[in-house]
Parts: C-alpha cells; sequence; structure tokens
C-alpha cells in the first residue's frame, strides 16, 4: 500500500509499504477513504529532525472497515467508519469520566508500531472503542467531509467551547482563523453562545468564519487586538476566549481579552512550555485555565446525528482535495495558507 511519512522537517514522502495487518484480538483493519492533513501535523513538519526512519504520518481518516479481529464487536465487514483520532477502549475508568485521550489501554498514532492514516490502508487498535459506524452511508456520500471532520478538527473545536462552559448569555473569542479555530466558532453557537468574536486576518477563512456564526472579525493581533476585543466588549473582556493556535503570543492575547472570572480554553497544541499563570495574570482576576487535546469519542455519537440531519456541515473547513501522491504538496500549501484544510482521497 501507499503511505506518507515524515523523514525531517519539510520532507514529505510517500512510500510503498507493506498492508497493515491483525496483531491483536481488537484491532481492525480499514480501507481509508478520506484522510486529511492537521494543523498539528505542520508543527513535526517544521521541526522534526532528519532521520534515516520516517514518521507515518495521519489521524483523521473516513474508512471502510475490512477486517476485524476476534474480540471487535461494535463494527463488521463493510462498514463505514469515523475512526477517532487516537484509539481507546470506552470502557476504562477515564474514558467513562469523558477522557478519552487519557485511556489506561490507548494511544496515539504516528508511531512505527500503530501507523498512521494518510495511507490506503490502517491498523485500528482497540476498534470498539475507536471506530465509529455511520449507518446508511456509503463511500460515495456527500456527507464524507464533514464525517471526516468529526474525527478530530470539529469536534476539537467544540471540546474548546464544551470545556470553556460556553453557553446562553455568553461572549466568545475565538483566537485563530484555522480549521480548529472555525469549528470553535461553529461550536459555540451550537452551544447558545450570544456573540461570538474571530480573531483572524485571512478574509477567505473570517468569511467563512462568519458563516458558521461569528458575529465580529477582530484582524488585529497583540495589543491592537487585544484593545479592540474589549472595545467591542465595553472594556469587560469576552467570558470565554478559545486558544486555538498553540504559540505564546496567542495565549498572551487570550490574557488580555478574557474578562474577570473568565475562562480560557487552550485546544492549539501548545508550542511553549512556560506561561504565566501567577497574581499578574489568572489569579488575581479569578481566570479559569482549561482544555487539551479533545475527548473526540466521548461527543462523536452526537455530533453525528447533527451531521447526518444537515443541522451542521463542519466539513467546509475542506478547501482542497487531493490524492495520496500529492500529499507532500498538501502540507506545503496548509505551510504557506494557499489551503485552510486539505483532504485526500483514495
Amino acid at each position: 500500500m501507499k503511505a506518507t511519512f515524515l523523514y525531517g522537517a519539510g520532507d514529505v514522502r510517500v512510500e510503498t509499504v507493506a498492508d497493515p495487518v491483525i496483531q491483536q484480538k481488537t484491532d481492525a483493519i480499514v480501507r481509508v477513504v478520506r484522510a486529511c492533513v492537521c494543523g498539528s501535523d505542520l508543527h513535526p513538519f517544521h521541526t522534526r529532525k532528519p532521520g534515516p526512519v520516517g514518521a507515518p504520518m495521519g489521524h483523521e481518516m473516513v474508512g471502510v472497515v475490512e477486517e476485524i479481529g476476534s474480540e471487535v464487536s461494535t463494527v463488521k465487514r463493510g462498514d463505514l467508519v469515523v475512526a477517532t483520532f487516537t484509539y481507546q477502549d470506552n470502557t476504562c475508568v477515564f474514558c467513562q469520566e469523558g477522557f478519552h485521550t487519557s485511556c489506561l489501554h490507548g494511544g496515539f498514532y504516528n508511531k512505527p508500531e500503530v501507523g498512521g492514516f494518510q495511507a490506503e490502508y490502517a491498523r485500528v487498535p482497540q476498534a470498539d472503542g475507536s471506530l465509529v459506524a455511520v449507518p446508511g452511508v456509503d463511500e460515495n456520500s456527500e456527507l464524507l467531509p464533514s464525517l471526516l471532520a468529526l474525527s478530530d478538527v470539529y469536534l476539537t473545536g467544540y471540546h474548546a467551547a464544551h470545556m470553556g462552559r460556553v453557553g446562553a448569555g455568553k461572549t466568545v473569542t475565538v483566537i485563530g482563523d484555522g480549521a480548529v479555530g472555525l469549528s470553535a466558532v461553529l461550536a459555540s453557537k451550537r452551544l447558545g453562545a450570544e456573540r461570538v468574536i474571530l480573531m483572524g486576518r485571512h478574509q477567505s477563512r473570517t468569511d467563512l468564519g462568519r458563516e458558521f456564526g461569528a458575529d465580529e472579525v477582530v484582524a488585529e493581533r497583540g495589543e491592537e487586538g487585544v484593545a479592540r476585543v474589549r472595545e467591542l466588549t465595553r472594556g469587560e473582556g469576552s467570558h470565554v476566549v478559545v486558544e486555538a493556535v498553540g504559540h505564546f503570543p496567542a495565549y498572551q492575547q487570550a490574557l488580555g481579552a478574557v474578562r474577570v472570572g473568565g475562562t480560557i480554553s487552550r485546544v492549539g497544541v501548545p508550542q511553549y512550555s512556560e506561561a504565566p499563570i501567577g497574581w499578574g495574570s489568572l489569579f488575581s482576576r479569578n481566570i479559569t485555565l482549561t482544555g487539551g487535546p479533545a475527548p473526540v469519542r466521548a461527543y462523536i455519537e452526537s455530533a453525528l446525528k447533527d451531521v447526518l440531519d444537515g443541522s451542521i456541515a463542519p466539513g467546509r473547513v475542506f478547501d482542497r482535495v487531493i490524492g495520496i501522491d500529492e500529499a507532500a504538496q498538501g502540507y506545503s500549501a496548509m505551510d504557506s495558507r494557499e489551503s485552510l484544510k486539505v483532504m485526500i482521497a483514495f
């Protein structure tokens, strides 16, 4: 099969490797129908040190089950499934408490022993907890982009809003006009936010953000951006600030934009190791800092209903479709911001 590997910063290669096989009784083999490049894939794309062994790439996928292990019971051969971006059993104590990304028997993809989803076939560990069947939909459906968005990006945005306790009467500021930030706009409106302010400067993206429900767009950054948010909120700041970027300047903007007693919810993978949380930042203003990797499995069934009945179309964040042989171009297009989010069709 063909699969995508990252050998070093900017060095994306598509190679022919052996098809995956069942290794554990709880595994499934899935033929990938749609995969994509994630914004978080760009972090190693920028920083990975060169080496002789490439890292398998991709953690978002919609596919068709080809084979199951003897202990798999929730999906069967031929099912169209959405794979969550982590694998988990969905039964351990942390899964039951809604934090599937900390599953006692789970883990993350993009490791040699597990593989990635930017490939023609994938092995999915803990298949009962990691795959969700989509009834009545086949691999030719127009819903595939939105189903793929449930694998990670939309539900990461939803997680940010959920952890921020977005609800009626709340003003939300979303920092970042990438696919996760736009998803957070859509999710915040679904959760009843009264007002959503989107901080972004790429018009094609912020236009989609407005269609997803953003009431205002702030193009300024840094202190100017914070001042504009304060102006829009009568000097008070936002009840919830979603930080969907992962870089320290975005965290600083969040500190400036959040109101007393408010919440900063981070879902951008932090590319910094230290951030102020003391008296002069969080403590004196009773600000809550929350967020983390999204437990997609906790939210996916509810969101699946919304996609199937047409209530939401989160797949609109995909603005380019490529084949597996064009994976390197897909990374470059996202890195240069020529594309918002690239989908790989098989």
